[in-house]
């Protein structure tokens, strides 16, 4: 990549537009799951820069909104908002990666200034937009992909080279700024080994990360439940890993489709 196409792509990660502009592919108006020890609504912002080699979300990789996506205007999501007081103590941005999108530093101001709680799900690939949001995040879920160190393994999962490197500097970033965060990693056997899951964990742990979840691969819903843990493999991780995951994370969390 030459040095003019690295500095466009840093402009744009800093660039910011009002929340009007967000591009929202989808809203969940309540959930327990997504923000730990918060009920919540989810939006899911359009756009994401990976092709992960799992993902559930392929709907919303496009910055532009097709037939699939539950299109939501900012306007709705402010008045869904402002009746939801008292019910929903908090608000999330996933995605995709709503990272991708300059309009999101002005939404995360908004929802917190109307009194909510926010969350973010992130894969990590846009440190400086990230930096920009954090005074305003109560909780992040930060998606790892692979060891950090192995960064041809990483490229190999996202689709795109070069991301190994950003994420580490938003773990960095999300570390020294004290914000209650959840690694978590998604793993199938044909891309991540046994000894690459705990070498991950064995890196997170080393780094001061305090939580983390593995959350098996879960095929398509409309597969047979026998053929999805025949493609997954019901043993996998097989026992020795989860002993050694579990002696590193007392808390230790895993998550099966």
């Amino acid at each position: 990549m030459s040095e003019k196409k690295r500095e466009i792509i840093e402009i744009e990660e800093v660039s910011s537009k009002p929340a009007e502009a967000l591009v929202v592919g989808g809203l969940v108006r309540f959930t327990t799951i997504d923000f730990p020890g918060s009920l919540a609504a989810v939006a899911f912002i359009q756009g994401c820069p990976w092709r992960c080699v799992y993902c559930q979300n392929k709907e919303l990789q496009s910055r532009r909104p097709d037939a699939e996506t539950d299109q939501v205007s900012w306007a709705y999501i402010e008045r869904f908002l402002s009746r939801r007081k008292g019910l929903i103590d908090g608000f999330v941005f996933s995605g995709g990666e709503p990272c991708v999108d300059p309009a999101l530093a002005d939404a995360v101001k908004r929802v917190k200034a109307l009194g909510y709680k926010v969350g973010l799900h992130t894969g990590g690939m846009y440190p400086a937009r990230l930096a920009e949001i954090l005074p305003y995040l109560d909780w992040v879920g930060l998606d790892i992909k692979a060891p950090l160190s192995e960064e041809e393994t990483y490229d190999r999962v996202v689709g795109r080279k070069g991301s190994a490197q950003k994420v580490r500097k938003s773990l960095s970033l999300l570390l020294a700024s004290g914000v209650a965060l959840e690694t978590r990693t998604t793993a199938h056997p044909d891309y991540l080994s046994e000894a690459q899951i705990v070498k991950l964990v064995k890196e997170l742990k080393e780094a001061g990360v305090r939580t983390f979840a593995l959350q098996i691969y879960r095929q398509p819903r409309e597969l047979p439940e026998e053929e999805v843990l025949e493609r997954v493999g019901a043993h996998y991780p097989n026992p020795q890993a989860l002993d050694e995951l579990k002696a590193l994370y007392p808390e230790f969390i895993l998550r099966r489709p």
